[in-house]
């Protein structure tokens, strides 16, 4: 339920709690006209999955406090005056001997608190807040370079799809939200964020292998070709982080992030996925995502390959500059 309070905005009912939305008329998303109080309630819409993804994580905010067509501030900082029934984890940036209390979603409100706050993303860490450092998520990102083809992603997946099944682990894909597809796969928390790289490196060198046309794991971007696509194994790095299932993207037609079966890669029309159409698809199908924390892989067949690897000559390339930063 939404009521006017005495100004413009409005209040709604989250579960137990309410929330104040600002400013709720104001275009966000410009090709269609959809509102802050559109995306807030798309949030609604699908908020066991949105919460299911964010539960216990560190989490940045992408937020546009002027709509997407304005500028994106990255928000690690919970700010001055949040509520205190808000949930936080502290991390840590050595570089910089420094912290942040992250958001930490435990419920839909905190997720739509985020939105009054102007948050359209939300980029969830791959570890949980009770063992920061040891992530439980592994995440495998295929994203397209300029001239790479939707045909061509499609097949990388099915083929990342091929080792994981060969591996004994299971992969639950969703869209990246704009051209690329994310993979997910739950991992015990043993390792370092290192290990899990070393891991994510090794299985994309044995995708790239099967299907070298289409593959690369090539470091620098100006090296790739144009037409390949990059199986990005630095997500995993400590502090990278992507899009969660769920989480809208800061383009003008609100694509989303969304989770998919195996069985729509090769029909899956990413473009399609938006704020508009999600809800309904959630209220028909429910979180595809629903029984990831029930598949819980062992890294060690991939370490072994990345042993492997390492003895055959192939290094590990430093790891990538870290999100994090000192102002924010």
């Amino acid at each position: 339920m939404a009521a006017a309070d005495k100004s413009d905005a409005i209040v709604l009912a989250v579960g137990e709690r309410t929330v104040r939305i600002s400013n709720p008329d104001r275009v966000y998303f410009s090709a269609r006209g959809e509102t802050k109080l559109d995306l807030a309630r798309y949030y609604i819409s699908v908020g066991d999955g949105i919460v299911r993804a964010l539960r216990e994580r560190p989490c940045m905010l992408h937020r546009f406090p002027k709509g997407v067509d304005g500028k994106k501030v990255h928000q690690k900082r919970l700010p001055p005056g949040a509520p205190e029934w808000l949930q936080t984890v502290r991390v840590t940036f050595p570089r910089y001997g420094r912290h942040a209390d992250e958001l930490c979603v435990t419920e839909l409100a905190s997720v739509i608190w985020a939105v009054q706050m102007s948050t359209v993303e939300f980029h969830p860490w791959n570890s949980r807040r009770a063992d920061v450092e040891h992530p439980d998520e592994w995440r495998i990102d295929l994203d397209p370079m300029p001239d790479a083809s939707l045909a061509g992603v499609r097949r990388v997946a099915h083929v990342a799809q091929e080792v994981l099944d060969e591996l004994g682990a299971v992969g639950w894909p969703k869209t990246s939200g704009g051209s690329g597809i994310h993979i997910y796969v739950r991992i015990t928390p043993r390792w370092s964020f290192g290990d899990v790289r070393r891991a994510a490196l090794a299985f994309a060198r044995e995708v790239e292998r099967r299907v070298p046309a289409e593959a690369t794991t090539t470091w620098w971007r100006k090296d790739r070709e144009p037409d390949k696509v990059f199986v990005d194994y630095n997500q995993n790095a400590r502090d990278h982080t992507i899009a969660s299932a769920y989480s809208v993207r800061g383009v003008v037609d609100g694509t989303v992030s969304a989770p998919i079966t195996w069985d729509e890669i090769d029909d899956v029309q990413p473009r399609e996925l938006t704020i508009a159409t999600m809800p309904a698809r959630f209220a028909a199908l429910g979180d595809l995502h629903a029984g990831i924390d029930d598949a819980v892989f062992s890294l060690e067949p991939l370490l072994d390959w990345a042993d492997r690897d390492q003895r055959a000559g192939e290094a590990v390339p430093p790891e990538p500059d870290s999100d994090e930063s000192p102002a924010e």
